[in-house]
């Protein structure tokens, strides 16, 4: 038995580790999602096939596709860095060129915890999204849920929340190579 004043002392396990080891742990698997939550911006997202594929894990980077349809464009980027953890979407065109937007994200702002992690927009983000004239998009908030049994993805903003939910339980076949990886 440790004594409580060893237990005051003993290194509390990093949230942001804990979170990105739980979603690691789905490596090499896909799941199927659906929209809960949206508006009619979100309707490209509407009666398609959505699938996150947890595709390749480092110890520091997690590359996660999200298919839409026929559509393999999208890939969430979840690296550790010295202060927490980033998010970016790597957007691709069908010919693996790199899209006009692509690589926006944010850095989280606190420790949050090891089921859910928020991801403010960065400054680079809000300069390639100005200058590509969706400024709606400079407040935006990303938010990523690991539960047992589902995986969130979230955007919020002002006028906007879109939320797709992913079933944990039930692993799909292996969507395609997404556009622009090898």
């Amino acid at each position: 038995m440790v004594p409580a004043m060893a237990m005051a002392h003993a290194p509390k396990e990093n949230p942001q580790h804990q979170y990105f080891d739980a979603i690691a742990a789905h490596c090499g698997k896909a799941f199927a999602g659906e929209v809960t939550a949206g508006n009619e911006a979100d309707s490209a997202f509407s009666n398609k096939a959505l699938v996150m594929h947890v595709r390749e894990c480092s110890d520091t980077e997690l590359k996660i596709p999200f298919h839409v349809g026929d559509d393999h464009s999208r890939t969430w980027v979840i690296t550790k860095t010295e202060t927490g953890l980033r998010l970016k979407h790597d957007h691709r065109h069908e010919d693996g060129t790199e899209d006009k937007v692509t690589m926006y994200g944010g850095d989280t702002a606190d420790m949050g915890t090891a089921t859910q992690q928020s991801f403010p927009v960065d400054q680079e983000s809000i300069d390639n999204f100005s200058e590509n004239g969706l400024t709606a998009s400079v407040t935006n908030v990303w938010h990523m849920y690991i539960e047992p049994e589902t995986f969130t993805y979230r955007l919020t903003r002002e006028n906007r929340d879109f939320r797709v939910d992913f079933d944990l339980t039930k692993p799909v076949a292996l969507p395609p190579t997404p556009w622009g990886h090898e």
